[in-house]
Parts: structure tokens; C-alpha cells; sequence
């Protein structure tokens, strides 16, 4: 869902109800978690946001490798061979 779609209390209520989790680049194509610096400084109208990281995976996103180092390492192995 697109950050510009949604007001600032749907956005709120989202992240409260937990089914806003991930934040992602559409221009890069980089998901991670909403308290990352990197993420926070993106521009609203590139930000969409996922509840699940399946829901990022499947939509053709990558882990972020500051705030998910761990997923981008496994990433990394397994798709740059």
C-alpha cells in the first residue's frame, strides 16, 4: 500500500493494528523495518508499506542490509550466484 494512498491517522491505525510492519523503496525495491534511518529518509511518494515480509518478498523486494542484516546476508547468497 502506498504511503501517499493513505492519511496520516490510517497510517497510525496501521502501524497500532500491526498491519503496517515493512516499509519499502518502490524505486529500489528495498524493504525493511519502519524504525530504520536509511527508510525514514525516503521520499513519501517512493515509501509503500507491508504487513508480512512474504507479502515484500513476493512483490519483488529485498531486505534492507542496515536494519535486516541477517535476511540481506541470506538474500545476498542466495540470489547473486
Amino acid at each position: 500500500m502506498a504511503h501517499c494512498s493513505l492519511t496520516d491517522s490510517e497510517l497510525h491505525s496501521g502501524i497500532r493494528k500491526q498491519s503496517i510492519i515493512f516499509g519499502g523503496n518502490k524505486k529500489l525495491r528495498i524493504y525493511g523495518l519502519l524504525r530504520c534511518a536509511s527508510g525514514k529518509r525516503m521520499k513519501k511518494e517512493n515509501r509503500v508499506f507491508f504487513a508480512t515480509e512474504a507479502m515484500a518478498v513476493a512483490a519483488g523486494f529485498r531486505p534492507c542490509g542496515h536494519c535486516m542484516k541477517a535476511q540481506y546476508r541470506f538474500w545476498k547468497l542466495n540470489n547473486l550466484q
